[in-house]
């Protein structure tokens, strides 16, 4: 398996080289908006330790992710008045993964409405703004 590149995009956002819409952060983990979403309101959360992907990640900060992506999906049913909850999560090129650092989808989901092709369309700067508020402030209410 390739080694981890920090170099990636995900690092870069990380080491706040590159700006994101961030809905959540603490000591081990960032949750941001996908720029790309297939969905409003998709939610990427990556650790904060560099892991190319499950392959490799430390389980303690697996766990970690998860945690924080079950707290995202719960603040975004709230928040877009979700019917439901699709979590992916990739690995490797074989596999779909195309930012070779670990990070976890969480994209809440009404019925009947099927999701965006995946990096379909950039969705707007202030649409963006304004889904990471809602979902911050859901976050935030607990």
């Amino acid at each position: 398996m390739p080694s981890y590149d920090p170099n990636n995009i995900f690092a870069k956002i990380l080491r706040g080289e590159l700006p994101c819409y961030k809905v959540y952060e603490d000591d081990k983990a960032l949750a941001f908006l996908d720029i790309m979403p297939r969905a409003p309101g998709h939610t990427l959360v990556l650790p904060k330790a560099p892991a190319r992907n499950i392959l490799d990640v430390p389980a303690a900060d697996l766990a970690h992710v998860a945690t924080v992506a079950q707290k995202i999906a719960k603040a975004a049913m709230t928040a877009f008045a979700a019917d439901g909850i699709t979590v992916q999560q990739f690995n490797e090129g074989a596999g779909g993964q195309v930012v070779f650092h670990l990070h976890v989808h969480v994209i809440p989901r009404k019925a009947g409405q099927p999701m965006k092709p995946p990096a379909a369309e950039k969705e707007k700067p202030e649409v963006l703004a304004e889904q990471a508020r809602t979902l911050a402030a859901a976050l935030a209410a607990g």
